[in-house]
C-alpha cells in the first residue's frame, strides 16, 4: 500500500530509546524496552502539572498477526504509599485520537491536551497506578493499526505487564489489575477481557468496564456510510489495512479514494471532517464491505464469540449516533448467553461523546469495587 507514512519526532526518539536501552530480559509480550520520567499536565501551555511519578514507556507486545512488535505508552503512579496494600493498576484504553503519530494520547498528555486524563485522574485519586497504551504504531514506526481489536487487546494487557516492570514504579506482578475503556477503548477493553484468559493468565483482572463498544466493525461501518461521521469508518479501513497486509485497500481504491485515505492516514480525529458524507463507494469501484478478504477480517474482530470470564460492566448513550445502541446490546445478550456476568447500564445520552461522560464516572466506581474484592452482581 502507498498510503504516506508520519515519522514525528517523538517516533524517532522511540526508535533511538528502542536500539540504546540495556535489555533487561528477552523480548516477550509486556517485556519493558526502555521508561523514561515524563511529565504530564492537565492543560495546555504546560499547565497544572499531573502531581504524579510518570514514565514514557515502550514495551513489547504482538500484533494482529502474532508479530512480536514494540508499543508505547505512558505509566502514571501516585506519589506515596498506597494504603490499603499492593497498588492496583488499572490498564485505560482511550477512544478514537486519529492515525498520525502526534495523535498519541503520551503525546497529548505531555502537551496538556489529554481530554481523558479527567477519568484518569479519578482513578489516580483513588491511589491507583494507571497504564495507558498508545496502541501498535501510534507514536512508533509504522502505521497505527485503528480498531484491529485483537492488537488492541494485547496492547492494553501489555502496558499491564510492563508496567509491573517498570523500574522504580514499586509496582507488584502481583496486583489486582482492571481494565477500562470508551469508543475504540471499549472494544480494546472488550477484546482485552476475551484474550486474557490465554494471553496473560497471570495476570489477576477483577473486572473489565467498556462503554461506547463498536463491536461489530461491519455494522458500524454500514451505519456510518454516508454519514457526517464516515471518518471514522475510513479510518478503521486504513488502520485494518495496516494490520492486514492482505487486505492491500490502496489497489482497491480509485484516485480520489487513495489521495483521501493518504490524508487520513496522517489525521487525528478532528481532521476527518472533509471524509463527512461520503460513501465507499466514492472511494472505491468494488462493494469493499463485502470482498470476503475484507468479511472475513472483519468477522475475526467482531467481539462477542468468547465469554469474558471475569465481571463485565457495558454502558451504552440511547442517542449515540457514531455506535448504534443496537451494536452495545447484542454484545450485552451473546455475553450473557454464553455465561458472562454482565452489568449493562443504557443512559440517557443524547450522543456518543456524552456517553463517555454520563458512564465514565459509574464505571469507575464499579472498577472500585471490583477491585476491592466486592462481589458483582449482573442484570442478565
Amino acid at each position: 500500500m502507498t498510503l504516506r507514512v508520519r515519522v514525528s519526532m517523538s517516533a524517532i526518539l522511540l526508535l533511538i530509546m528502542s536500539f540504546t536501552a540495556a535489555p533487561a530480559r528477552a523480548a516477550t509480550p509486556g517485556n519493558v524496552v526502555s521508561a523514561q520520567p515524563a511529565t504530564v499536565y492537565l492543560l495546555p501551555g504546560k499547565l497544572l502539572e499531573v502531581p504524579v511519578n510518570a514514565w514514557h514507556i515502550l514495551y513489547n507486545s504482538t500484533s494482529a498477526t502474532g508479530a512480536l512488535n514494540a508499543v508505547s505508552g505512558t505509566l502514571l503512579v501516585p506519589k506515596g504509599d498506597y494504603p490499603l496494600g499492593t497498588r492496583p493498576i488499572i490498564g485505560y484504553a482511550v477512544g478514537t485520537h486519529g492515525l498520525g503519530d502526534q495523535c498519541a494520547p503520551s503525546v497529548s498528555m505531555s502537551e496538556g491536551r489529554e481530554a481523558e486524563l479527567a477519568l484518569i485522574s479519578l482513578f489516580l485519586l483513588k491511589g491507583f497506578a494507571v497504564a495507558v497504551t498508545d496502541y501498535e504504531g501510534l507514536g512508533t514506526p509504522g502505521r497505527h493499526t485503528y480498531m484491529a481489536g485483537i492488537s488492541q487487546g494485547h496492547a492494553v494487557l501489555d502496558s499491564i505487564r510492563a508496567a509491573m516492570r517498570v523500574p522504580g514504579a514499586g509496582l507488584s506482578a502481583r496486583a489486582p489489575v482492571a481494565v477500562m475503556g470508551y469508543s475504540q477503548g471499549g472494544a480494546s477493553a472488550g477484546w482485552a477481557a476475551q484474550l486474557q484468559p490465554s494471553y496473560a493468565p497471570e495476570l489477576r483482572l477483577r473486572g473489565v468496564a467498556a462503554g461506547g463498544v463498536p463491536a461489530d466493525l461491519h455494522a458500524v461501518a454500514t451505519h456510518l456510510d454516508g454519514g457526517e461521521n464516515f471518518g471514522l469508518a475510513a479510518a478503521a479501513g486504513v488502520g485494518l489495512d495496516a494490520a492486514y497486509p492482505e487486505l492491500d485497500l490502496d489497489a482497491d481504491l480509485n484516485d480520489r479514494g487513495r489521495a483521501l485515505l493518504a490524508e487520513a492516514a496522517d489525521a487525528c480525529v478532528g481532521d476527518l471532517d472533509g471524509l463527512a458524507g461520503l460513501r465507499f463507494s466514492d472511494l472505491s469501484p468494488i462493494d469493499l464491505l463485502n470482498q470476503p478478504k475484507w468479511q472475513a477480517r472483519l468477522g475475526e474482530n467482531r467481539l462477542g464469540g468468547v465469554a469474558p470470564r471475569v465481571p463485565m460492566f457495558l454502558y451504552h448513550g440511547n442517542g449515540d449516533q457514531i455506535i448504534p445502541p443496537a451494536v452495545g446490546s447484542t454484545l450485552r445478550s451473546e455475553y450473557c448467553r454464553a455465561g458472562a456476568n454482565v452489568r449493562w447500564v443504557a443512559l440517557p445520552a443524547p450522543d456518543h461523546v456524552t456517553g463517555a461522560i454520563e458512564g465514565g464516572p459509574l464505571a469507575i466506581e464499579w472498577l472500585t469495587l471490583r477491585i476491592l474484592g466486592l462481589p458483582a452482581f449482573g442484570n442478565c
